[in-house]
């Protein structure tokens, strides 16, 4: 498989578009574009994720933390962590969700 994701990245001129990139044996990878000023709500993840940020600025919260979202900043979530999201300029991430693992 052979991708170039910065092709992919489109914004829309309110709220979020995503694309899903890759489903194979239980990894799961999506691409998110948030548009400038737009925010995704407290939720969890039924498993371990991790988010990189491509492009943008913006906020995640996790479990009550702000970490800035700048260009090539990796998020490392827990499964069931709490997070949030607001983006103060278009933004855009990969979000990879990792099989279940046992440990």
């Amino acid at each position: 498989m052979d991708i170039d994701i910065l092709e992919k990245i489109e914004y829309t001129k309110e709220g979020i578009l995503s694309k899903d990139i890759m489903n194979k044996s239980g990894l799961d990878i999506s691409l998110f574009c948030m548009a400038k000023n737009t925010s995704i709500s407290d939720h969890t993840s039924a498993k371990k994720a991790i988010v990189y940020v491509i492009e943008g600025d913006g906020i995640f919260n996790l479990k009550g933390k702000d970490i800035l979202m700048k260009p090539g900043k990796i998020i490392c979530m827990d499964k069931n962590a709490l997070h949030n999201l607001k983006a103060k300029e278009n933004t855009s991430f990969l979000l990879v969700l990792f099989p279940y693992i046992n440990k």
